[in-house]
């Protein structure tokens, strides 16, 4: 079975199903292994699988460096003044956690695994069904935002855990990024729970963060019909992996074809609008933004242009069949074709 064909076998109806299954163990992993089992897959998956998500099937990695940072570094600081190996051990368990599952699909954890980055994707497509405008990021703000996820990685999962145990601020600050995170939300309401969408009135940093956190997750859910992955774009997790990306052997390389640059086929088709893979070549089209989810390479009308590889293996690769049978299903941007809307209303009599 050859790779790259939409009939048949292709790379994003496999992703779809595997972002399906994904999404069911992340979410509801836990009521089939048992919460104890699920407890010991993982507390460093790589992906957005919310802790207080009573029944997923995985854990965040960033709960444990938001802990660990609070309640071990700032805590021991605030006390003696001081830290040593003993201290950070624990810190540093995690990242060795957190860095073995990623190896394993490098940034794909964000494209196929992450919960909160399908839901985004879902989203979109209800939007492009129901003819809404699709809206991308105004120019000159491309750069502006990109900044953003590194600010978020660095305030609200080490800074403020750390404040909170130095005792600089309130209790809640130990987990800012849980706080605010909308997968906290999104997953446990798809569980029933309705708890977390609560604003405690603990203190000022309570309200402050759940203010935050019911504001983040209310834009997101509305933009993500219009925006292509409004929260990956600054989400932590995303920086976090952009860190190491290039110790994982799985990545988005390119060779220079004339005709690239031209079209702009692959920039129009990723969700998170990356201008160097139209633009540059090799491996530096694997920008920190990439989630690996392969729209560029189905978008490429040009062979073998653009190719995921895992070490010096290509596992997949751009092919002109591949571009027309996915230009026939729908625009680079996801738009469904209006043939593709008037032949479904054809078939279903409407």
């Amino acid at each position: 079975m050859k790779m790259g064909f939409v009939s048949g076998w292709s790379l994003a109806r496999t992703r779809f199903l595997v972002q399906m299954v994904m999404f069911v163990v992340t979410v509801y992993g836990g009521v089939v292994i048992g919460p104890y089992a699920a407890d010991k897959i993982s507390t460093a998956l790589p992906a957005l699988s919310c802790v207080y998500d009573q029944k997923n099937g995985a854990y965040c990695a960033l709960r444990p460096f938001q802990h660990q940072t609070s309640h071990q570094v700032g805590a021991t600081l605030a006390k003696t003044g001081s830290v040593d190996w003993n201290v950070l051990k624990p810190l540093f368990m995690t990242l060795l956690a957190f860095l073995a599952f990623f190896v394993v699909l490098n940034k794909a954890f964000c494209g196929w695994v992450c919960p909160l980055g399908a839901t985004q994707e879902f989203l979109y497509a209800i939007g492009r069904r129901l003819r809404l405008v699709s809206r991308g990021l105004p120019g000159g703000w491309l750069n502006r935002v990109r900044a953003v996820k590194w600010l978020v990685l660095l305030l609200f999962v080490f800074v403020l855990p750390l404040a909170a145990g130095l005792g600089w601020l309130p209790h809640a600050a130990g987990e800012a990024w849980c706080r605010v995170c909308p997968s906290r939300l999104l997953t446990t309401l798809l569980t029933g729970d309705g708890e977390q969408m609560a604003l405690a009135m603990g203190d000022a940093g309570d309200i402050v963060l759940g203010v935050i956190g019911n504001f983040l997750f209310g834009f997101v859910v509305i933009a993500a019909f219009v925006v292509r992955q409004p929260f990956c774009r600054i989400c932590p997790m995303l920086a976090l992996q952009a860190i190491f990306k290039r110790i994982a052997p799985l990545r988005l390389t390119k060779n220079l074809h004339p005709n690239c640059g031209r079209c702009h086929s692959c920039h129009a088709a990723c969700p998170m609008e990356i201008p160097e893979v139209a633009s540059r070549e090799v491996a530096t089209v694997f920008h920190d933004d990439c989630t690996l989810c392969g729209r560029c390479m189905e978008f490429c009308p040009q062979q073998s242009v653009l190719q995921l590889r895992c070490g010096p293996f290509t596992l997949y690769h751009s092919r002109p069949e591949t571009f027309r049978a996915r230009s026939r299903e729908e625009l680079a941007d996801g738009s469904l074709r209006q043939v593709t809307l008037t032949n479904r209303n054809k078939t279903t009599g409407s």
